[in-house]
């Protein structure tokens, strides 16, 4: 993870919705990705080098070319530890996305992250039936991820209030 953005984010967070994404599609546990936080700038350029369409975007992904085939995706078990490629982010743009949708910017990147690791993962969402398949996918993993740092959190919660509950009993006796 390279944070070159400027903007403060939870990069333990998204690394965490990444690794969650490729353990549940069962890519390889050896399998590597890159991910990229830039500026509006950056995102511009490569925007308009790679895609042909002015001006930034919210998240890109590269794959990695010897893993490009439609007959296979990469997320397919038999596929060994790999490249996957870079997932590029402009936290600046996504912020405007997220006011618009009512939620904080760590809740856009997380579900951009996701967004990028499934086109890495050979998703696509040209066609509406694509599109389905990809968005539908992309919000199970994102709420799924979800409810696991909520449960962890309350664990946790739990643990802390058991310890001082128990230290505080344990200075009675």
């Amino acid at each position: 993870m390279a944070n070159e953005a400027g903007v403060a984010v939870d990069e333990t967070a998204i690394a965490s919705i990444a690794r969650h994404v490729l353990t549940t599609m069962q890519v390889n546990p050896a399998a590597e990705l890159s991910i990229m936080l830039v500026t509006t700038e950056v995102m511009s350029e490569l925007h308009e080098r790679w895609m042909e369409e002015p001006g930034p975007t919210d998240v890109m992904a590269f794959p990695m070319d010897d893993l490009v085939d439609e007959s296979r995706r990469p997320d397919a078990p038999e596929i060994g530890p790999a490249l996957l490629g870079d997932v590029v982010l402009c936290p600046a743009f996504a912020a405007a996305q997220a006011r618009n949708a009512g939620h904080g910017l760590p809740d856009e990147l997380y579900l951009l992250t996701v967004h990028g690791v499934l086109h890495l993962l050979g998703y696509d969402h040209g066609e509406p039936e694509q599109e389905r398949e990809m968005f539908g996918l992309q919000n199970r993993l994102l709420a799924d991820w979800q409810a696991a740092q909520q449960e962890a959190a309350a664990r946790e919660a739990q643990r802390r209030h058991d310890t001082r509950l128990l230290g505080t009993v344990g200075l009675d006796d």
